[in-house]
Order: structure tokens, then sequence, then C-alpha cells
């Protein structure tokens, strides 16, 4: 009988990690998952997925490389898929420093204790297409090349490049996604679309008035995160790593994103208004990616495009606050308030 894989992913508590246990679950394997230690942590994903007692959480400290090492021994993977990072763009400005060791510096010390290991583990690097910058090109792909202009990006790119110098250098089977815009409703406050359909959300059942955005003219490649974590599996299931760009090779305003969560939710678009303050000190203008490598290669691509995106998001933040105002009480990143406004 063959042996069912383990997978060990860091970051288990975002986005992008608790969609992937639940996907990896699906297929059969073990999965263990690192989070930070700390007085509340934050497992609301995993419980509103209702997988927070099939996956084996361990505590690990990213900057602690025997740490590291201790928890590569006790979960024996098969693959790593690291979502190690300080993910927000706009929170790297006010944290340099920490968004590079989290986000940058961690990847090494994942990358040298895999070498060290000397098992052959499958290693899975989150790349992200805020690592092309306001490089001029129409559309990126994985030739395209890299102008980061935020801590974030540079931190990425830091994380890119050292996956490659380790496949290249080690033989270790190690893989950059260079992942656009996804989204969902698992998606954190601190993301302009989770605001965005939360804020319509209160507006639409009274609890708010306005909302105030930064820059609605950016314009992004927005995908579906559900979709963008079975990209991530098949890059690990490919005989030879490599570098593979997941998007949707559409790019849309946050404006056109603000007007079409209105609409759903059914406000007037007039709520929607700018503040200075919420511009970050230097921002992309347009990103979109060429998911064509791919879809050649790895059999991948989106379904779920912007419009359905949305109407994914704000349906579901007005589900929830619907349930909140009833008196439910369920797995939510705001359900630890003790009021609504």
């Amino acid at each position: 009988m063959r042996k069912s894989k383990t997978a060990l992913i860091t970051g288990i508590t975002g986005q992008d990690g608790a969609y992937l246990a639940e996907f990896l679950l699906k297929k059969g394997y073990t999965v263990f998952g690192t989070y930070r230690r700390v007085s509340s942590p934050n497992f609301w994903r995993l419980e509103h997925l209702g997988i927070k007692d099939k996956v084996k959480l361990i505590p690990m400290n990213f900057s602690n490389s025997k740490s590291i090492s201790k928890t590569i021994a006790k979960s024996k993977p098969d693959e790593i898929y690291n979502f190690l990072a300080q993910s927000s763009v706009s929170i790297s400005f006010e944290q340099p420093i920490q968004t590079t060791n989290i986000t940058g510096l961690g990847v090494t010390m994942l990358l040298e204790e895999v070498r060290k290991s000397k098992k052959m583990i499958k290693f899975y690097q989150a790349g992200s297409s805020e690592m092309y910058g306001n490089e001029k090109s129409i559309i990126k792909n994985e030739k395209t090349s890299f102008n980061p202009i935020s801590p974030y990006a540079i931190s990425k790119l830091y994380g890119f490049w050292m996956t490659n110098l380790y496949r290249e250098a080690y033989g270790i089977h190690a893989t950059n996604g260079i992942l656009f815009n996804h989204e969902s409703p698992l998606r954190g406050l601190e993301f302009v679309t989770r605001k965005i359909s939360n804020g319509v959300a209160r507006i639409a059942l009274g609890l708010e008035n306005n909302l105030e955005l930064g820059n609605l003219n950016a314009k992004r490649d927005w995908g579906y995160a559900p979709e963008f974590v079975e990209g991530m599996w098949k890059m690990l299931q490919q005989k030879n790593p490599d570098d593979y760009v997941l998007s949707t090779d559409e790019t849309h305003s946050i404006l056109e994103l603000a007007n079409y969560a209105c609409k759903i939710a059914n406000i007037s678009k007039s709520k929607i208004k700018t503040k200075k303050s919420n511009f970050r000190p230097y921002d992309i203008i347009k990103l979109k990616g060429d998911y064509s490598k791919a879809e050649k290669k790895l059999g991948w691509k989106p379904k779920v495009k912007f419009k359905k995106l949305v109407k994914i998001m704000v349906e579901e933040d007005l589900k929830r606050w619907e349930g909140w105002l009833k008196g439910e009480r369920f797995p939510w990143d705001l359900s630890h308030r003790n009021s609504i406004n």
C-alpha cells in the first residue's frame, strides 16, 4: 500500500496556509503546520474551514535555526510550503526591518535546514507579483525582469533568488510560485479587497456611513485563493523544480472593485471616499500576469474571475454581519470584538 505524503506548511494560519491545508487533507496528506507562539493564536481560518483538529500544529520560532530543525525532524515532510511572511505591502513601509527578517531571511533559514537534513524534501516558496514593481511590460511572465519598490517586494525577491540558489547550488527540489493577487473571504482586513467587502457590508447594514480607501486607480490581477493553492500543489508534483506565474490574465482597478462591491451590496457608489493617509509612499500602477506556462506544464488555469470573486467576498461578509447582528457566534477575524462598532 502506498504511503500517504506528509506536508509541512509554514504560516498555516494565513489565508493560503489554511486553504492549502484543506486541499492537502482532501488529497490524503498528513498535514503539519507552524504558527507563532503568541498569547492569542490566530486559528480562526482553520476553525472556519473545520480542519483545526485535523492538522498537527507546531509552534515555531522562524528566527531560530534549532526551532526550524526540530520542526522538520518532528514532521518528516515530503513537501514544505513556505508562507512565512509579513504579507502586507503597506505595513512593510512601517516595519521594514521586521518584514526583511521574516519575509526575506526566513526563507534562507528554512532552506538551510532542508539542506542540512539531507532529506529529499520538495520546497515551495511563495513569491509575489509585487516583485515586478513598475517594470514597463504590459503583461508579466516568468521571464520578465523584477523591479521591486517596497520593503515587502524586496524581501520577497530575496527569498525568490535564495530559492533559485539552493535549487542550482545544492540540487534541492525548490520551486517559486510568482503569485498575483489572490483573494477570498479568508483574506485579512489589512488587504484592500477584504477592506472593501467588509466595508460595503457594514454600510449596507447601517453599521457605517462611508468607506475610506487610498489610491483608487491602482490596477491589479485578482484571482481566487483556493484555486491558487491547487496550482502550488501541482508545482511540487513535477519531476523537475521550476518557477511559475499564477494569475488570471485580467486587470481591474480598485475603483472598479469598489463600485462592483457596492452594486452587490446594493449601496450607492458615493459611499466610497479617498483619504490621503491611506496612500502608500510608493505604489505600483498596474500588474497583469500571464499564466500560460502554468496552463501548459501544470494543466492549471483560473476559473473564478473578477466579478465572481467580488460577489463571493461581499456576500460572505454580508452573511457574517447579518449573523452577528442576530447573536450568532462563529470563527471570524472580527469575532473577538466585544462591539460591532
